[in-house]
């Protein structure tokens, strides 16, 4: 069986909301993780790739139309090299690498670009179309940056709660209380501060610029100072009484990731050795309002697949959406914390939807190149009650 292999890896830097990034189209933010990709497998003749899937969750604003295709467009590709866009949610990248390892290890293609854009700062509004003209009354505006919009009414009530009270939700079922989690929080800050100023992300990360200018080098929301005393400072976001807070749950952001994901044969091509093998895969879903646990049952299945358990794993890369869906998936695996987002999490680098799979399936491979490590995984989860997981084998 042909087997699929991460060749290389990047994203741009996760800006604010409204922040250094606010300007920058999505097509065009994902343009440059695709060349900046491509810049550091020179030797590959972007010809020779054979597919390009591209994850977005939102697709109403500039990022509509096949946005991957926009994007090797934007990015010069040749116009023979095709491109896809795949909406699943919060795990769009991710699922984009995991159809693109299928490609290869199917035999259906040799070189595979994945990756993932989101401008939350863009996002539009939208207006539900009338189905009669000229009708009497007020439309509203929604809002589609995040979460629930246009909701049908036969959905369950439970099911659409916000993304916020449902992990107050999930803060009652696994009673994980509030200071767990600015703990956690303050954990991110800082693990990403000291990443960047080790030159971690140096060879992950391309800048972003606009008129020869650079717009953003680093991820704009990181907070070197922060502590668990001064996050306990902030006032609950969704209920009076609540846990969640502006601090210990991941900001809207905006960014791109892109990873280039081939055959083993395609080594030669490529002009790299390849970083790490993709061993395993799984998906997993449950209630809607449960989505942050959904991540428990994807990597369980991702591991029975690579044939491997928890005992082999040294790196683990999970999205932090919030901090308490976090610490309820790390506890649920009875795993040493401390192997959890090393070089800090979405907490701290923020959460583009569409990227942030492809973000920290390329921080894992860069973790197992710098550790020496052979086996981890990477998770996210998402919303609607969905997760996706992934095991890499270093290739070292």
């Amino acid at each position: 069986m042909v087997a699929s292999f991460v060749y290389s890896a990047v994203r741009t830097p996760f800006g604010r909301y409204g922040g250094a990034l606010a300007e920058i189209r999505p097509d065009d933010l994902a343009a440059t993780a695709v060349t900046g990709l491509l810049d550091k497998v020179p030797a590959l003749d972007p010809a020779a790739i054979d597919d390009v899937v591209w994850g977005n969750a939102n697709g109403a604003g500039e990022d509509n139309r096949n946005v991957g295709r926009m994007a090797v467009l934007l990015a010069g590709l040749p116009t023979t090299v095709p491109a896809t866009t795949v909406n699943r949610l919060c795990g769009s990248s991710l699922d984009a690498a995991i159809i693109g390892s299928r490609a290869v290890e199917s035999g259906d293609a040799d070189l595979v670009l994945t990756g993932g854009v989101e401008s939350m700062t863009r996002a539009p509004w939208v207006l539900p179309k009338p189905s009669r003209a000229f009708p009497a009354g007020h439309t509203t505006a929604v809002s589609t940056t995040l979460g629930w919009r246009l909701v049908n009414e036969r959905m369950p009530k439970e099911w659409t709660v916000s993304l916020g009270e449902a992990n107050e939700q999930l803060a009652e079922r696994f009673t994980i209380p509030r200071e767990r989690q600015d703990e956690f929080a303050a954990r991110s800050h800082i693990l990403a501060d000291a990443a960047w100023d080790s030159g971690f992300y140096d060879d992950l990360v391309v800048r972003v610029e606009a008129d020869g200018e650079a717009l953003l080098t680093r991820d704009e929301g990181i907070r070197p100072g922060s502590t668990p005393r001064k996050l306990a400072g902030l006032k609950p976001s969704f209920r009076p009484d609540g846990v969640i807070t502006a601090g210990n749950a991941s900001p809207l952001s905006d960014g791109a990731s892109a990873v280039l994901i081939g055959s083993e044969a395609a080594s030669s091509r490529v002009g790299v050795a390849p970083l790490a093998r993709i061993a395993g895969r799984g998906v997993s879903a449950l209630e809607p309002q449960l989505f942050g646990f959904a991540p428990v049952e994807a990597a369980e299945r991702a591991l029975k697949r690579a044939g491997i358990s928890w005992s082999d794993v040294s790196a683990v890369e999970l999205n932090e959406a919030f901090a308490v869906q976090s610490l309820a998936c790390v506890d649920a695996w009875k795993i040493d914390p401390a192997i959890v987002n090393t070089k800090g999490g979405a907490i701290a680098l923020g959460h583009p939807l569409g990227a942030s799979g492809g973000r920290i399936l390329g921080t894992l491979a860069a973790r197992l190149r710098e550790s020496g490590d052979r086996w981890g995984l990477a998770a996210i989860c998402i919303g609607v009650g969905q997760a996706l997981a992934l095991v890499l084998e270093s290739a070292a």
